[in-house]
């Protein structure tokens, strides 16, 4: 017979607090390598029923945990140990804090009765942390535990949304304290919607702008995503009959094929149109700095976060909001004039159509390229062309993922990843691990450069223990490409091989020694095929691809560090 529980002398672990507040904030898996400072949270988490993946590398855990936040809209969570384990992570959590996504990195740390005595593994972690993370601290008691979980997650979508850190001292989490003197936050308590519809005269003011506009266009960015502000952002653009251009997470909300989707003459449109809306994205290297916008078009930047709108480059209006209700709002102020400038639009749409055209007809021929080695323009037009709606595409490379920007276009929003900003290589398979992992209803296709793969491939191993199939294409050169052009164009092509040159790696092999699919292709004729024979496996695959090491993205020979 079950004997009652008494609530006034059970206790409880600080590990256990963990779980609970992970719980609490929906967390249903945690990203991890394991430690002696942090296992009471795994003890906690499966008596919470939250999933424990544990990786091959500490970055890997955090790379996993900003995936997940992108693939589900919910924060990730990422346990590692102290000291190296902390450490090894610090890169994951500086990709999140640039592509702005919210996760919780957990890190061990010395026992409080240790503090300053050199205790194993010990270092500053929140000192080193600070700077990459929208709020850091130390766990100072087991009673505090939960509440402060619960305060890093709540400060993770201050402003534009980021990553947390949290340290806690080892006997913080083996202690036990009576259940009753923990403060354990309620799920959907804590934290209040932080969704700002803009300054209502701005709104307005931008629905006047549109009105008259005779050559609008709209970029919309990551922040589209962020906000799940896809169907505003569409109701926007149909009503107003704006072209649009999608970059970062913010490709896919239009499908290719839309009237109003966009994507190769995104200059021309910067050049020529009389109005020009950012939405989401900040005026930082991907845009030039601001300065690839016609300097006689009215400006205007829509972002969550106040200090990025009008950095870097002058604007005509400014609006702090969430992208969905701004652009929304715009669109319902601008549908109640009599005229909403839609219809004279027809002529500018069809001159952008014309530019694409065009561009699209003079790089067919490489699309299509018979040649070995393979032209990596014919690579990523196989990859798209194989593509479906419900296939999640990640991007983890340099010159290759350049290729890939170009021709590439998700057929659905939120299926394109990549590392943003921070231009992180070795994201590639813990995206996939997270985006598998939140959603094993979608196919996931990651297409990695050589050198990328090498940085955190050994994870490949976690995805077949964890039965996570996903298709990895290497675009193989056996060169860190990107790097190697830049030097040929500065010191010549006798130093051009200086510090970027790998082996001819056959990953292919390196797939089925770890128990997934492996093939090799040197013909472009075969990569379809393999691809198909790569989702029928049911298993972690990797497709070796040798291209071209002689080949350049133009983005790569445009990149404005090498000029």
């Amino acid at each position: 017979m079950t004997q009652p529980t008494d609530t006034a002398t059970e206790t409880i672990s600080g590990g256990h607090l963990v779980a609970k507040a992970l719980k609490a904030e929906g967390i249903d898996v945690i990203f991890t390598l394991c430690g002696g400072h942090i296992i009471d949270i795994y003890d906690g988490c499966v008596d919470e029923g939250i999933d424990v993946v544990d990786v091959r590398h500490e970055q890997v855990a955090a790379h996993a945990a900003d995936g997940y936040a992108r693939i589900t809209g919910k924060p990730g969570c990422a346990v590692v140990t102290a000291g190296p384990g902390t450490t090894d992570a610090v890169t994951g959590v500086a990709n999140a804090f640039r592509a702005e996504s919210p996760m919780l990195l957990i890190g061990g740390q010395g026992a409080l009765s240790q503090h300053k005595m050199g205790s194993l593994q010990d270092l500053p972690h929140v000192d080193m942390m600070t700077p990459i993370t929208k709020f850091a601290a130390t766990v100072p008691s087991t009673e505090r535990v939960a509440d402060i979980v619960s305060m890093a997650f709540r400060e993770c979508y201050h402003g534009a949304p980021g990553p947390s850190f949290l340290e806690i001292p080892r006997d913080v989490l083996d202690a036990r304290v009576p259940l009753a003197s923990a403060r354990i936050p309620r799920t959907g308590r804590y934290r209040a919607s932080t969704r700002q519809a803009g300054d209502p005269e701005a709104v307005e003011r931008l629905a006047d702008l549109l009105v008259h506009a005779e050559k609008p266009c709209v970029l919309l960015g990551s922040q589209v995503w962020t906000c799940r502000a896809t169907d505003d952002a569409i109701d926007f653009v149909r009503a107003l009959n704006v072209p649009a251009y999608m970059n970062g997470s913010g490709r896919g909300t239009l499908p290719p094929g839309d009237p109003h989707h966009f994507q190769l003459s995104r200059r021309y449109a910067f050049t020529n149109a009389d109005l020009i809306i950012i939405v989401g994205t900040p005026f930082d290297f991907r845009m030039g700095y601001g300065r690839r916008l016609s300097p006689t078009a009215t400006v205007v930047q829509i972002d969550l976060d106040y200090r990025t709108v009008g950095k870097n480059r002058d604007i005509d209006l400014g609006i702090v909001g969430d992208a969905g209700l701004v652009l929304s709002a715009a669109a319902q102020a601008a549908s109640g004039r009599a005229d909403n400038g839609a219809a004279r639009r027809k002529e500018w749409l069809e001159e952008l159509r014309a530019v694409e055209r065009q561009a699209y007809d003079k790089r067919l021929p490489r699309q299509l390229s018979g040649a070995r080695p393979i032209d990596p323009y014919r690579l990523v037009h196989e990859i798209n062309e194989f593509l479906t709606e419900d296939s999640v595409y990640i991007g983890d490379g340099g010159d290759i993922v350049t290729f890939s920007g170009q021709v590439v276009q998700p057929k659905s929003p939120g299926h394109w990843m990549d590392p943003g900003p921070l231009g992180t290589l070795g994201v590639g398979v813990a995206f996939a691990m997270a985006a598998k992992h939140a959603r094993p209803d979608k196919e996931v296709l990651c297409l990695f450069g050589d050198g990328a793969f090498s940085l955190t491939g050994w994870d490949f191993e976690t995805m077949v223990r964890f039965g996570l199939p996903f298709i990895g294409v290497i675009g193989n050169n056996s060169s860190m490409n990107q790097i190697r052009y830049g030097q040929a164009a500065k010191y010549g092509q006798e130093r051009a091989r200086i510090g970027n040159t790998l082996g001819d790696v056959r990953y292919d092999e390196f797939a089925r020694m770890l128990g997934g699919h492996g093939e090799e292709v040197r013909d472009p004729a075969d990569i379809r095929p393999a691809l198909e024979r790569a989702r029928e496996s049911g298993k972690p695959a990797l497709i070796n691809v040798w291209v071209d090491p002689e080949v350049y993205a133009p983005g790569t020979m445009n990149q404005t560090m090498y000029k």
